[in-house]
């Protein structure tokens, strides 16, 4: 079987396992109220010990390449949770998470576990869409003082929104695999056809004013 690159791979992986499912004729609504084409659940991984497996293995990989003095690994919550342990694990590194806001009771904690001021940490994503929630997870950790290096996701839709809200909080972001690579993955092992992959293309342009008309 032909190798394929890390993008493409992970792409026919979140195809083959129906992470991802692509309806253009039955658009999804995400809870931002988007309409769209495309609906990615990347928790799927984590019942496929091939697929999660060369998650890590790509994670551990970037990681030590672009930040080999990493000191912590951090999860968002929810979704990266389970996949940023076991980077952490793989790595011999500790491991804290972030909850999208703080707790109502107890220690009214948004980062759990132990960080401490100047910690060099890289933050383990499942997924990129306007980059919001991800953001706040990296100010959660920066009002704890760690150096937060930079996060890696397994996917991102690549949205023009997100590269600039991730560049205005000085904050690089690299991913596993992405939309584009998804798309021509999936043109090319025939999952959609020339008029589902013109709808694809331009939900990709106006995500958010797409299918309201």
């Amino acid at each position: 079987m032909e190798s394929l690159n890390t993008e493409k791979q992970v792409a026919k992986y979140l195809l083959d396992i129906k992470a991802v499912k692509l309806q253009p004729e039955q658009p999804f609504t995400w809870a931002s109220g988007w309409h769209s084409p495309i609906y990615t659940d990347n928790r799927k991984t984590l019942s496929y010990p091939e697929v999660r497996k060369y998650l890590v293995s790509q994670f551990v990989d970037k990681i030590k390449a672009m930040y080999p003095d990493v000191e912590l690994i951090a999860g968002v919550a929810t979704g990266a949770i389970a996949v940023g342990v076991l980077v952490a694990e793989a790595m011999g590194l500790p491991f804290v998470y972030v909850r999208s806001s703080s707790k109502n009771h107890g220690l009214e904690n948004q980062v759990e576990g132990v960080c401490n001021p100047g910690q060099k940490t890289v933050v383990i994503e499942d997924l990129v869409s306007t980059g919001m929630s991800s953001l706040k997870a990296v100010s959660a950790l920066r009002e704890k003082e760690v150096n937060v290096m930079g996060m890696l996701a397994i996917f991102t839709y690549g949205f023009p929104v997100a590269e600039e809200a991730f560049k205005q909080a000085n904050c690089t972001l690299d991913t596993l695999s992405n939309y584009n690579s998804l798309i021509a993955l999936a043109q090319e092992a025939g999952y959609v056809q020339q008029n589902q992959l013109d709808t694809l293309l331009a939900w990709r342009k106006c995500p958010d004013t797409w299918g309201q008309n």
